[in-house]
């Protein structure tokens, strides 16, 4: 792009419109939505061309050790949740999670019939966005100062509540304040990952509509959540959500250091990020594992546990999955390695569920998720996690 261009908000814009085209944006209506929003408005003191890249969030606040509290989206993972809400003209929408942009995308497609109510429990960030609304022309969404734990009651119900703050559970505030063919879309976090999830209302409860890879900025105030982090070293460690079972720390350390094993299923490896959820949601207590760069330099892990890999853990012995090139898979075929005494059966096991899942849930939206509140009683069959206020159930059908 040159000189020109990058000076020019339009053709940003743009530009930025026809990278998404397709892949996230399939419908009219959120295309012209990002093609008129003036995202730069939103990022003051970014250059444009980063305000305009579609894959860059824009961070609005950090904390003293620079963590990220809040952040404008990445134009992306806006765009693939608007397609998810379907939002239509005339609809009331809640978001929860005030940058500003996004209120103004869901503004242009609810249109003058409609209504936008934006919440954040950050008095600088409403102030922000409200400022940042008002100058780039979108005065008419309503920005309110509340810990989203309780939804805002005074603007219910709701057609749509698109959630951009990252959720462990969902309040029964947000439910209750849903009609009854309303729909949340929320970045859920279970099982250790996060799915950015299209809720339908299906009784007293949620059930998927569709759901995509994404992850926010955590939620504050009341949904705050915390992680479980069992170091197995100084540079290896296990990260679940919530309780987790007793693991044999120092047999896993052993193991960890002795000899690996390697084996491969002879199934394709495809679409990583619904293979994880398949694995983690197929088996009890499933942690990722997490090490750093030197023990990969050193040849005890592969670069996969930098980022985080779903881990079966039996005992003292552990597996976690890798790939190789092979042109009679599609390109690709899922592996394992396995460490310790019990490093065949474990091994065994894992490949076992590489292999359903490549021959019988090998496709996009294959799992059926579910949000169930307690008061619906007792908790499903199969898997699920337990939540403050309820459980996520997930099927595999």
């Amino acid at each position: 792009m040159n000189e020109t261009d990058t000076s020019d908000p339009a053709a940003l814009r743009a530009a930025m419109v026809s990278e998404l085209l397709e892949d996230p944006i399939t419908s009219e209506a959120v295309a012209a939505a990002f093609s008129v929003v003036p995202r730069h408005l939103f990022a003051p003191g970014e250059a444009l061309e980063v305000a305009y890249d579609s894959n860059t969030p824009l961070v609005t606040k950090t904390d003293p050790d620079g963590t990220a509290l809040s952040s404008v989206s990445a134009a992306h993972i806006q765009a693939v949740m608007l397609e998810q809400a379907q939002i239509e003209p005339g609809m009331r929408v809640l978001e929860i999670g005030s940058g500003g942009y996004n209120a103004a995308l869901i503004a242009e497609l609810v249109g003058p019939t409609g209504s936008v109510t934006s919440v954040d429990i950050d008095p600088e960030i409403v102030a922000r966005a409200h400022t940042c609304l008002q100058v780039a022309g979108y005065g008419q969404v309503r920005v309110v100062r509340a810990d989203a734990e309780h939804g805002v009651p005074e603007c219910a119900p709701y057609d749509r509540i698109v959630v951009t703050v990252g959720a462990w559970d969902i309040p029964p505030a947000w439910i209750d304040q849903l009609t009854g063919r309303g729909r949340i879309v929320v970045p859920l976090r279970f099982a250790g990952l996060s799915r950015c999830i299209a809720f339908d209302r299906s009784g007293m409860g949620l059930v998927s509509h569709s759901y995509r890879l994404g992850g926010f900025v955590p939620m504050q105030g009341a949904g705050t959540y915390s992680e479980s982090l069992v170091p197995i070293t100084g540079e290896a460690t296990l990260r679940l959500d919530g309780p987790h079972p007793e693991f044999d720390i120092p047999a896993l350390r052993e193991a960890m250091h002795s000899p690996s094993i390697e084996r491969w299923s002879g199934a394709a490896f495809d679409l990583p990020d619904e293979l994880e959820l398949f694995v983690v949601t197929s088996a009890p207590s499933v942690p990722f594992l997490h090490a750093g760069q030197r023990l990969v330099d050193q040849g005890v892990f592969t670069p996969a546990v930098t980022y985080g890999t779903a881990v079966l853990v039996e005992g003292g012995s552990f597996a976690y999955r890798t790939k190789r090139e092979n042109e009679k898979t599609d390109g690709w075929e899922s592996g394992v390695y396995a460490y310790g005494p019990r490093a065949e059966a474990v091994a065994d096991r894992y490949l076992t569920l590489l292999r359903r899942w490549a021959a019988d849930h090998r496709r996009r939206d294959a799992a059926r998720i579910e949000y169930l509140p307690t008061s619906t009683g007792a908790p499903p069959n199969g898997w699920y996690a337990r939540k403050r206020r309820g459980v996520v159930a997930v099927t595999w059908p």
